[in-house]
């Protein structure tokens, strides 16, 4: 095989378009300086761009790790899936050697520059993304084959990451009540992913595929779905209503739209709930989702 080929192969591997999911740090990020005492000083700007850039670049680079792993422990599972199957390790047309080489020094280099750069306490944070994919995906533990908590195990990204963002900024833990409504919206959105696959697999792909989902039936995981979703807002309510953020509060009905937009996404459309982020390409969408945002910058500025 050509070598430009082999490496178009294991780029392709990398995941590197799902970058957008490392933003999610962002979020951690605003709550650290909107949840501050006092508002950071001109001068300090240069540096907070720095950090957050580098937050993210270190974030993208442990999921990129985590990628690999799934990429090496699901290709088996992954041959019966309908999309999945023609991943170029499925198909054997890589090995797992330089896989395993790029993770491995994915992780050395990102762990020593947070340590070096920043704090152990960034490093933690790092290394606990790095272990929730490790135990995700890799036996005996391999909790993605384990029903409820393969998703609520998937979803642990969204407040790891939260805390990331936070960790470079801020001392001591975020709110708990965001910590909870970040991972409670995350496990909505993995639900979702799993409505598509057991509505649009055909029973015996998807058992093969993705173990849980032989112990699933579709109108128990739409159950869960909505059950996720009320949750969230119930820890997000808790949350706006403990630091008076009345402007989140009037919010809410925005919101409720939204969590019931991509439910109905999820069960019509498998790959809006497979893949959330390609449904910022429809502007309509995109544009509601910076409205929402606005709303949570406006809270913080208007008390």
């Amino acid at each position: 095989m050509p070598a430009n080929e082999a490496l178009k192969l294991h780029l392709m591997s990398l995941r590197l378009d799902r970058w957008p999911r490392s933003l999610a740090i962002l979020p951690g990020t605003a709550a650290a300086f909107l949840l501050a005492p006092a508002p950071p000083a001109r001068g300090e700007w240069p540096g907070i761009l720095l950090g957050t850039v580098l937050a993210f670049l270190f974030t993208w680079a442990i999921s990129t790790a985590n990628y690999i792993i799934n990429e090496i422990t699901d290709a088996p599972y992954d041959a019966f899936h309908p999309g999945k199957n023609k991943r170029p390790l499925v198909q054997k047309k890589i090995g797992i050697f330089w896989l395993v080489v790029i993770g491995g020094a994915l992780v050395t280099v990102t762990l020593g520059l947070a340590l070096l750069l920043y704090s152990p306490r960034l490093c933690l944070a790092l290394s606990l993304l790095l272990l929730a994919g490790v135990f995700y995906n890799i036996p005996p533990i391999r909790l993605k084959d384990i029903p409820y908590l393969d998703s609520s195990a998937e979803s642990a990204n969204n407040p790891i990451r939260f805390m990331i963002g936070w960790t470079v900024f801020q001392p001591g833990l975020p709110p708990v009540s965001l910590l909870l409504a970040w991972w409670l919206f995350g496990n909505f959105l993995m639900v979702g992913k799993r409505v598509a696959e057991k509505k649009f697999l055909a029973d015996a792909a998807a058992a093969r595929y993705r173990r849980s989902l032989q112990s699933y039936d579709l109108r128990g995981l739409v159950s869960f779905m909505i059950g996720s979703a009320v949750l969230f807002l119930l820890c997000f309510a808790w949350f706006a209503r403990a630091f008076h953020l009345r402007v989140l509060l009037w919010s809410l009905p925005l919101i409720v739209l939204y969590l019931v937009y991509f439910i109905v996404k999820a069960v019509k459309d498998r790959d809006a709930a497979e893949e959330p982020e390609k449904m910022l390409k429809n502007p309509y969408f995109a544009l509601y989702t910076l409205v929402l945002m606005g709303l949570f910058l406006l809270a913080f500025l208007w008390r």
